[in-house]
């Protein structure tokens, strides 16, 4: 199914809405991870933090893939720049 139907989501559509639930997904564990108390539960929720963004990026990828999420590549000159703010 390439296009949306009459009650249903097309590809596009569904890619988009599993990419903005993940970020979802991925900010709550990230809360939860940084507000935990108990080490263990932290590294647990830590762990289904990677998990989740390893899923987030499948997702990504495969929108981009297809045409469906545009991205600009920056020039190297704009990386730097911001790789060497950050590191200040």
């Amino acid at each position: 199914m390439n296009g949306p139907t009459q009650g249903f989501l097309g590809d596009k559509e569904m890619l988009s809405d599993l990419l903005a639930t993940q970020k979802h997904i991925t900010n709550n564990y990230n809360i939860c991870a940084g507000e935990c108390k108990c080490t263990e539960l932290r590294d647990t929720f830590l762990n289904i933090l990677k998990e989740e963004h390893d899923i987030q990026s499948e997702i990504f990828d495969e929108s981009f893939s297809r045409g469906w999420y545009p991205v600009k590549e920056a020039p190297a000159s704009d990386i730097s720049a911001a790789r060497t703010m950050m590191m200040q």
